[in-house]
Parts: C-alpha cells; sequence; structure tokens
C-alpha cells in the first residue's frame, strides 16, 4: 500500500495495525446508497473516501463524494442498481480517476453488488475487496446457511426445506414442527419475505409468494428474541464482536411485523452462558465459511429462545450489516480499531499476525464495552407522500418539555454526551418520497432503549416522536402521478 512490498514487514501489535493504516495511501471507497454502514471508517484509514447517492450530511462530510448531476437511469429496484449507477456516473468516474496513486485507482468495498458491479469496477482499474457476487449470492440464500450451519455444528430452530404444493401438503411435511410455522424465502429482507402462518387464510395471504419458490425454509415459531453479532472470517480464525440485541417490529418504527428496526450494545446483555454459545458458534460458522471460500466480514442473527433459553442460528449476512456502525464505533473499537479494519487487511494481502480468540475474549469484556443503541425510522403509514421538510444530520438535544433541537453538524457520533442528546443520521431527504417502508433515518444514541423484557423504553418513544414531528410533507394522490413519476420511488430499504 503506501510502502513497497518488498519491505513490508509484518505487522505483529494492535499499534501496528493502526499505524499502518493511518499512513495509507491506496484510495479506499465506500461506494453505496449513503456512507451509513460504515460510518466513521475514515478517521481510521488514511486516503478513504465514501461516495454516497445520498449526501446525508448535505456537503459538509469532508471525505463524501455525491454526485451532484443526475442522469437518465432505469429505476433502482435495489441498492446494487444504485451502485451500478453511480459506477457509469461521468461525476464518479472523474473523481475516482483524478485520485489515482502511482496511476491505480484503488480499492472499492460495497454493501450489495452483483456480477454488473464487479465489471463496472474493473474497467474503472477497482479491486473489489469482497468475495464474488456469485458466492454471496450462494450464501445468502437463506435455505444455504441451514446447509452451512449443519456442517459447522451450528444449531438452527428445527426445520424442513421443501417445495410447498399447497396448504395441505404444508401441513404433512411440516408435522413435527408443530402448527405454528414461519416460511422464509431464500432471499429477503427485514421481514419482508417472512411469513407466520398457523391456520390456512395466514397461507392463502402469502400463498403466490410461498408456491412460486423452488424451496423455503420451514421453521417450527418459538417464542424468541433476536440478537445480532458480526464476525470477521481472517487467516487466523474468525474474530467475534459481542452480540447485541434487536428491536423488532416495534409500530413506533416500521410497518413489518417481523421487520428489524435496531439494536442495542451493552455489557453483559444475556448471560454469559448465551455470550458464550454465539461467540462459539460465530467462530465455528466463520471457520466453516472460510472453508466455503469466503473471508471477512459476516454478520449472523441467533434467536433465543424464551422458554427454554436455547440459541439458534436465525440467518447470515455475508457482508456488512446495519449494524456494523455499532459494532465499529464501541468502546472495544475505539481502543484497539475496528473489527472492519481486519477485513481490509485480508483483503490488501498485508502480512500479520493476530491471535483471534484472545482478541476476541478481550471484546467481550463488560469493561471494554460501553452502551449504545440504534433506532431505524421507517415511514410506517400506507400513504404516498413528498417530503417538504427534514431533520438534518447531526447532534440534536432533547429539551426538557420533549422537543428537540439542532446542537451542530457533527459526523462524530462518539460527540454524543449523556442521556440528553442524540445522533441522527438522514436518509430521506427534502423532495424525497415517504411511501410504506421507507428509511426515514436512523437515530443513535448513548444507553439502552428497550426494557429487559424487551419492551421500547419511553425515552425510546420520546425521540422518535420528536423526530416525526420536525417532518413536513404533502400527501399525493396517486391519481395524479405519471407511470415516471411512480418508478421514482424505490421500494427497497437502503441499509
Amino acid at each position: 500500500m503506501g510502502h513497497s512490498h518488498k519491505e513490508s514487514k509484518i505487522l505483529t501489535s494492535i499499534s501496528e495495525i493502526k499505524e499502518f493504516f493511518r499512513a495509507n495511501e491506496t484510495p479506499v471507497y465506500f461506494i453505496s446508497a449513503t456512507n451509513f454502514n460504515l460510518l466513521g471508517i475514515d478517521e481510521w484509514i488514511g486516503n478513504f473516501k465514501y461516495i454516497s447517492h445520498i449526501d446525508s450530511f448535505e456537503g459538509k462530510h469532508p471525505n463524501l463524494f455525491s454526485p451532484q448531476g443526475e442522469v437518465p437511469h432505469e429505476e433502482f429496484q435495489n441498492i446494487e442498481d444504485i451502485n451500478n449507477y453511480l459506477l457509469t456516473h461521468p461525476e464518479v468516474i472523474e473523481y475516482i480517476n483524478s485520485r489515482k496513486v502511482n496511476g491505480k485507482a484503488g480499492k472499492a468495498l460495497f454493501l450489495m453488488f452483483d456480477e454488473k458491479t464487479e465489471e463496472l469496477a474493473k474497467n474503472l482499474g477497482l479491486d473489489v475487496c469482497f468475495p464474488s457476487a456469485q458466492l454471496r449470492s450462494s450464501l445468502d440464500n437463506k435455505v444455504n446457511t441451514n446447509r452451512i450451519a449443519e456442517k459447522a455444528g451450528v444449531s438452527c430452530v428445527p426445520y424442513v426445506l421443501s417445495k410447498v404444493e399447497s396448504y395441505t401438503q404444508l401441513k404433512e411435511i411440516s408435522k413435527n414442527l408443530g402448527t405454528d410455522l414461519v416460511i422464509q424465502t431464500p432471499f429477503g429482507d427485514s421481514g419482508h419475505t417472512t411469513f407466520f402462518i398457523s391456520k390456512q387464510e395466514d397461507f392463502e395471504k402469502h400463498e403466490e409468494e410461498i408456491l412460486n419458490e423452488k424451496e423455503v425454509k420451514i421453521m417450527k415459531r418459538i417464542n424468541c428474541f433476536g440478537t445480532a453479532i458480526e464476525g470477521c472470517v481472517t487467516q487466523h480464525g474468525t474474530l467475534v464482536a459481542p452480540l447485541m440485541t434487536e428491536l423488532v417490529g416495534f409500530k413506533e418504527l416500521t410497518p413489518y411485523k417481523g421487520g428489524w428496526c435496531g439494536n442495542e450494545i451493552y455489557p453483559n446483555a444475556f448471560n454469559a452462558d448465551i455470550r458464550e454459545k454465539a461467540k462459539k458458534y460465530t467462530r465455528l460458522f466463520g471457520d466453516q465459511l472460510r472453508k466455503e471460500g469466503y473471508k471477512g466480514y459476516f454478520e449472523l442473527d441467533f434467536l433465543i429462545d424464551k422458554d427454554n433459553g436455547e440459541i439458534y442460528l436465525g440467518e447470515l449476512n455475508p457482508r456488512v450489516s446495519g449494524v456494523s456502525s455499532l459494532t465499529n464505533h464501541s468502546k472495544f473499537a475505539m481502543e484497539d480499531v475496528p473489527l472492519f479494519l481486519f477485513h481490509l487487511l485480508e483483503w490488501l494481502n498485508v502480512p500479520y499476525e493476530i491471535n483471534t480468540d484472545e482478541l476476541s475474549n478481550r471484546w467481550a469484556l463488560a469493561e471494554n464495552m460501553d452502551s449504545w443503541s440504534q433506532l431505524v425510522i421507517k415511514h410506517t403509514l400506507g400513504t404516498l407522500e413528498l417530503a417538504t421538510q427534514v431533520p438534518q444530520s447531526g447532534i440534536w438535544e432533547m429539551k426538557k418539555n420533549g422537543n428537540i433541537q439542532f446542537k451542530k453538524m457533527d459526523a462524530h457520533r462518539q460527540s454524543v454526551v449523556g442521556d440528553s442528546e442524540a445522533f441522527y443520521f438522514q436518509i430521506t431527504q427534502k423532495d424525497g418520497y415517504l411511501y410504506e417502508g421507507a428509511d426515514l433515518g436512523i437515530l443513535l444514541m448513548r444507553g439502552r432503549l428497550m426494557s429487559d423484557d424487551f419492551e421500547l423504553s419511553e425515552r425510546g418513544k420520546r425521540w422518535i416522536k420528536a423526530i416525526r414531528s420536525l417532518f413536513r410533507s404533502e400527501i399525493i394522490d396517486i391519481g395524479t402521478l405519471s407511470e415516471e413519476d411512480l418508478l421514482t420511488q424505490g421500494n427497497f430499504k437502503m441499509l
């Protein structure tokens, strides 16, 4: 990277790894719809820039580039389309070309990408620092996740993998799972493609989507709460970050019953036995991923059965995820280095040595962890609206009367002090569309936002209400919209 490879010495300590990244000269880009997932990583790595479709900081972020002009494009169906649009945008191409070092364009990171993205990146001379889209896609398939878990010796919720042909056949193949079922289609996000089925009417509601699939995952419905954990597959074993709670289905935040809407990370979340198991399972799963040809960053959701305390694998995200910013900003990451830096080390072919178990164990200690929460706020109504006023990104402060006031533009969420402040990350911008499930923005604050029995706290509710009250919008009569207008409101999640 900045040094010639002849003299590349082996990095053997955290401080050498830190120094190596600080001195980095190779351009590294995170290209996505927003820069939320890797927020703050630019402060650890020299020459690291964000290229975002949405500039959540309205031009005030020192390391974020967002093209100003809109170029004609097909409707965006997903984040991959946004990234492919960015990589063909003349302003982006010019930006990457103007920043070459020794004739090399540098490294590209994405949240989501497909084969087309890989091709476009290659044309610009960028190396994609992730396993291939093809491998990611086969691992992302929820049905395959269970197969990997079996090989790795990681427990899953009792399940059957099968094609479903009718309700009667479904009952027959799942009779050992009881009458309350959860069905997941192979690909899907945040609760869109998870169906809860206990009677024929439930089945009929989602029949078309279920019957269309060659194979679905049918699980026993358990009374559980969700958790999230991130790891990184390295040549020295799998590094594991601490286990976090998940906020799911709160009507104040999301219209989707099983929809993810936030997380908390805090010392001693869950008892020692669960934490230990989750760490062990994540390590086993990561080691199996390595055998499947994968390396680098991944996230797992574990489900904890409230009735018997068992822990099961829920799903895999073979990528950076919606919780990456929590993992990479926690106290352990600030004192050592963020987990994501190990992902980059793997992809930069730099010789280094670490003891993954020692590091994972240190990160798991209560004294190395502080408490943070994030809330993902979505448009929960079934209306289509045009946003005429939106809150800006930065630090907000809550007054005694429950109103909030903008304190300062800041991209450092560490600047949040005490309970009365929060960091808001803008996603929906002025003149953007609000539709059911659209991401409005993300709130990050210190401390917890759920009670011990997983209810949303009053503080959380007050903040959600205060942020929502800053949005102004006009309801659009769908009948007046042209086809083209309808196409421009992308119906997919940004994270």
